[in-house]
């Protein structure tokens, strides 16, 4: 027997070939962790939490000044807004750029980590509901398109306080189990 061969059996109660086995097998597990590790951190984007609630805030003011005045052409500029944030990311859409670049470089936010992918899904979802409302208000009935307007207003501003509900509804129907919505959850 080796000198190998008894340290290792009086120190971790195994053959040295099983511990090179075992250190095998942990190498391959880390390095598998390591690109898991990577891909989630892909799948996030840090922002300044300032500049993420003047972008939300922003749009939720334009919708309303687009009810309340009337003005069918500012609900162009929301949905190009929010065509452009879908197309490019969260990290470059126009408004997170225009406040990082211009007051947020006087003043310092802490960052907030956001799901790239929730929020194109949000981005996609609101640009998708403008331009129905934009296809209502021009083809359609003008009154049945400023009811839209009102209730997208309404919509644009529980996402401006917080609570998404395109972003929440990204994350019950891309949950591991398949939802993470109570109701819909199968009985066991």
């Amino acid at each position: 027997m080796s000198d190998k061969e008894r340290i290792s059996k009086r120190m971790y109660c195994k053959s040295f070939k099983d511990l090179c086995v075992d250190r095998k097998r942990i190498v391959m597990t880390m390095l598998k962790l390591e690109k898991l590790d990577k891909k989630e951190k892909e799948q996030f984007v840090k922002v300044p939490k300032a500049s993420f609630n003047f972008c939300r805030y922003t749009i939720a003011i334009l919708v309303w000044v687009t009810f309340i005045f009337k003005i069918k052409w500012m609900l162009f500029v929301v949905f190009f807004l929010m065509i452009l944030s879908a197309l490019f990311t969260v990290k470059w859409a126009p408004l997170i750029l225009l406040y990082s670049n211009t007051i947020g470089r006087l003043i310092k936010s802490k960052d907030e980590f956001l799901s790239i992918s929730a929020m194109r899904f949000a981005h996609g979802l609101c640009s998708t509901l403008s331009a129905i409302c934009l296809l209502v208000l021009y083809f359609g009935n003008e009154f049945v398109g400023w009811i839209l307007v009102g209730m997208f207003a309404i919509l644009k501003t529980i996402s401006a306080i917080g609570l998404c509900p395109a972003a929440k509804l990204y994350s019950c129907t891309t949950n591991k189990g398949g939802t993470c919505c109570s109701f819909l959850r199968k009985k066991k």
